[in-house]
């Protein structure tokens, strides 16, 4: 039988190839975006007991009342604002989840959706799946900062929403509050929507402020921002997250919600829940325990031939490694894994067209310090 695939341009992911061949030869994968140390023992022991306490069953589909009031107090809290906890809130199955209803509750067949390059690979397939075109804009290829007049000179009269990922995988990039008023004007007197994707919201750094959508009362109004508990409290693999939006929006949002995965994890919403309210510290602290990580490796690093650019936010180091191959950058990762026993992540699959002679790759350093030592070794040798 013939199947005509509905996502073409799609195959195993980057992140999926990369561990695989990391596994397959021995490597420390700084590839994939997950830390391999421990998750707060608080949560852990919060998770337990809500499991042995009974909640193993459906939770309710917009999530755990006990969370959502605990995000509307977290949101007040760091910025300002505080959301409807039932009608601008959704506990989601991670933020991917949270991204692809998004889409879906607004995004029309025929529609346009401007994406900044490089962009997060799971934002293109749900837009071609709503039978609309991703519109790709380049960010600087140096800095990573957007160019706002190209962004302006994409929209048309078929754009339904602007996709916006700060701080930015995989640079970590982030906006400025003067980026956030030019969104604003951008969007003033449209019908386009803000996708807002802030998972690395609390891996911010040099004392810098992260600018949600959510401190921008014009830009929230129209705005679906979307956070992960994975990124901020070492648990990716728990796949919890959410989305505030609007009342209308989060009610188109709820009904695609409600039958792609209808609930979510119902002992580990009671457990975030209780870490939320008991322990603010640890988001509070979470940047200035990344920046350490940060400038220790990137000390490490100049010891390398590899040369680490500026990381502003989130938890990836991107290298240019023009001082050691001319070779493509998803031929480099191979060899590097396959030669020298460390996985990092190419660049060019995050666009649409790579920018010509790119030499960047990604590496992660969400990673205990021996991890990073072992990698950092083996650098060394190139």
């Amino acid at each position: 039988m013939h199947i005509e695939t509905k996502l073409p341009k799609v195959g195993t992911t980057i992140f999926t190839t990369m561990s695989q061949l990391a596994a397959e030869h021995g490597a420390v994968n700084l590839g994939q975006g997950f830390p391999d140390f421990s998750v707060p023992e608080r949560l852990v022991e919060a998770l337990d007991r809500a499991m042995r306490d009974g909640h193993n069953q459906y939770a309710p589909m917009t999530g755990v009342p006990a969370l959502r009031r605990a995000i509307a107090a977290k949101t007040e809290r760091v910025y300002a604002h505080r959301p409807d906890m039932d009608a601008e809130i959704t506990v989601t199955s991670g933020a991917t989840e949270a991204i692809f209803n998004a889409i879906h509750a607004v995004v029309r067949a025929g529609d346009e959706v401007i994406v900044l390059d490089p962009a997060y690979d799971c934002y293109e397939p749900a837009i071609d799946l709503a039978g609309a075109r991703a519109v790709h804009v380049p960010l600087d290829p140096a800095t990573f900062a957007p160019d706002w007049q190209r962004v302006k000179d994409a929209i048309s009269p078929r754009t339904r929403m602007l996709m916006i990922n700060s701080p930015h995988n995989p640079s970590g990039a982030m906006l400025s509050a003067a980026d956030m008023d030019t969104v604003a004007d951008l969007l003033r007197d449209t019908g386009i929507f803000l996708l807002f994707d802030e998972v690395y919201e609390h891996i911010v750094f040099d004392g810098a402020r992260h600018e949600s959508a959510l401190r921008y009362p014009e830009l929230r109004e129209r705005a679906f921002v979307i956070s992960s508990f994975g990124k901020t409290y070492h648990c990716t693999g728990w796949k919890v997250g959410y989305c505030i939006a609007p009342p209308a929006l989060s009610a188109e949002f709820r009904k695609v919600h409600q039958y792609n995965v209808f609930c979510t994890f119902a002992p580990a919403q009671h457990a975030f829940a209780e870490m939320l309210d008991a322990d603010p510290a640890h988001y509070d602290q979470l940047g200035a325990f990344y920046e350490a990580k940060r400038d220790r490796f990137r000390n490490q690093l100049l010891g390398t031939k590899l040369e680490p650019l500026p990381v502003p936010g989130g938890y990836f180091q991107l290298v240019d490694y023009s001082a050691v191959s001319e070779l493509d950058d998803f031929a480099f990762c191979r060899w590097l894994t396959i030669k020298k026993g460390v996985t990092a992540i190419p660049l060019s699959p995050f666009y649409e067209s790579p920018p010509p002679g790119q030499r960047l790759v990604r590496l992660c350093f969400a990673k205990n310090d021996a991890t990073l030592d072992a990698a950092i070794e083996r650098l060394q040798k190139l």
